[in-house]
């Protein structure tokens, strides 16, 4: 197999992926949180690598594809763990909101609460036991084996 071989996989396993998380937001409904929204651009990123290496570009790029795929595969790592309580994660978007305690009777009472906010440490889809950002952790180890082939390759 050529190195534009398997560039080519590896743009296109992005692109999927990237087109897979546009697809559960708009076509399934499930709102993306603050880190799925952080694991799309590295894909995007190296969706625009890999078309640029396939048109030429120096095989040292290669190697931006690679960190792209690896960034966002570590990325999903770190989002797993937040959804599964092994660490925490931004304070912007997980955790139980305010403490009860310290607020008064006509906040508890309000109906203006935030919309539209998804918590980064709430899983909202699973598949054999791994979310989205599981799942985007795995492929993107498999993306990357692709990149790093391609690297290796001299032609």
């Amino acid at each position: 197999m050529t190195r534009n071989f398997y560039v080519l996989i590896a743009t296109l396993g992005s692109a999927a992926l990237l087109l897979g998380a546009f697809g559960f937001q708009h076509i399934g409904g499930y709102a993306p949180c603050q880190m799925c929204l952080w694991q799309r651009w590295p894909h995007a990123a190296a969706i625009v690598i890999g078309v640029i290496v396939l048109f030429g570009a120096p095989r040292a790029l290669i190697w931006l594809g690679a960190l792209s795929v690896a960034i966002t595969g570590l990325i999903g790592v770190y989002h797993a763990g937040v959804e599964w309580k092994y660490w925490p994660g931004p304070s912007s978007c997980t955790g139980g909101g305010m403490d009860l305690g310290t607020m008064s009777g006509s906040d508890l009472l309000s109906t203006t609460a935030p919309s539209g906010l998804v918590m980064c440490d709430a899983i909202v889809w699973q598949l054999f036991g791994l979310s989205m950002a599981g799942w985007n952790a795995v492929a993107c180890a498999v993306l990357l084996a692709f990149w790093v082939s391609a690297a290796r390759r001299s032609r």
